[in-house]
C-alpha cells in the first residue's frame, strides 16, 4: 500500500494538531511537515516534495494564494488542497486560479476531509459540495463573471511587500526578510500605492485584509 505524504499549512497550531490527529488514523496517509506561515509551506514543499499540501488562505508572511503559486512552481509534483473558512466565491476562484486542486471548508466533516486529501493526491479535483455549484457556474457557464482581484495588477513581489507592510513590518525588516535593499522595498511600496490609488499604510492594511492577502483578520 502506497503512502500519501502531506504537509499541513495553517497559522493556528490547534488546527494543525487536529488535522494531524485525524490523518494519523489513516494507515495510508503520513503527515511529514507543518507550517505556520505561507513561506515555510513553500520551503517544506520544495524540500519534502509531499503529495499534498493542505493550505489555509489567510496565512501570515505569505498568503495561501501566492504560496500556492510558488509551491506549484518549485515543487511541480505537489498538489495543493485549500482548507479555509471562506466560502466567498472570490476566495475560491483565486485559489483555483492559483492552481489549487481542491477547496474544502473548515466546517467539513472528518470523512470529507480525508476523502478530499485522497482525491487530490490521486490527481483529481475536489470541491466542497456547498460551493461546487457556484464555482462551476462561474468558470463554465459564465467564465467572465468573476472579476479579477484588484491585487492582480501587482507583481508577485509587490504582493509580498504589501502583505508584510500590512502585517506591521518595517522597511528594514522587510528588506532583511526578502534579502533586498531598503531602497527596493520603498520603490515597490510606492508602486503599490500608485497602482492601487492608496495613500497610507492604514489604507494598504485595509486593502490587504479585504483582498485576503493577510492573516490579520478572519
Amino acid at each position: 500500500m502506497s503512502t500519501t505524504t502531506v504537509v499541513l499549512a495553517d497559522d493556528h497550531e490547534i488546527i494543525r494538531e487536529g488535522l494531524r490527529s485525524l490523518l494519523e488514523k489513516e494507515p495510508d496517509i503520513e503527515v511529514v511537515g507543518e507550517a505556520s506561515d505561507g513561506r515555510t509551506a513553500v520551503r517544506l514543499a520544495r524540500d519534502l516534495s509531499p503529495h499534498v499540501v493542505v493550505m489555509d488562505i489567510s496565512m501570515p508572511d505569505l498568503n495561501g494564494v501566492d504560496a500556492t503559486r510558488q509551491i506549484l512552481s518549485r515543487a511541480p509534483g505537489t498538489r495543493v488542497l485549500a482548507l479555509s473558512m471562506h466560502s466567498d466565491r472570490r476566495f475560491v476562484a483565486r485559489m483555483l486560479q492559483a492552481g489549487a486542486a481542491g477547496y474544502l471548508l473548515k466546517e467539513c466533516a472528518y470523512g470529507e476531509f480525508v476523502q478530499a486529501v485522497r482525491a487530490v493526491a490521486a490527481g483529481r479535483t475536489y470541491l466542497s459540495p456547498s460551493i461546487a455549484g457556484g464555482i462551476v457556474e462561474t468558470f463554465v457557464r459564465q467564465p467572465d463573471a468573476e472579476a479579477p482581484s484588484a491585487a492582480a495588477v501587482l507583481t508577485p513581489r509587490q504582493r509580498e511587500i504589501l502583505q508584510l507592510v500590512a502585517e506591521g513590518r518595517s522597511t528594514k525588516q522587510i528588506a532583511a526578510h526578502l534579502h533586498v535593499s531598503t531602497k527596493t522595498v520603498d520603490t515597490h511600496r510606492h508602486e503599490v500605492m500608485t497602482k492601487l490609488g492608496l495613500h497610507s499604510v492604514a489604507e494598504l492594511t485595509k486593502f490587504a485584509v479585504r483582498e485576503g492577502l493577510t492573516g490579520l483578520e478572519r
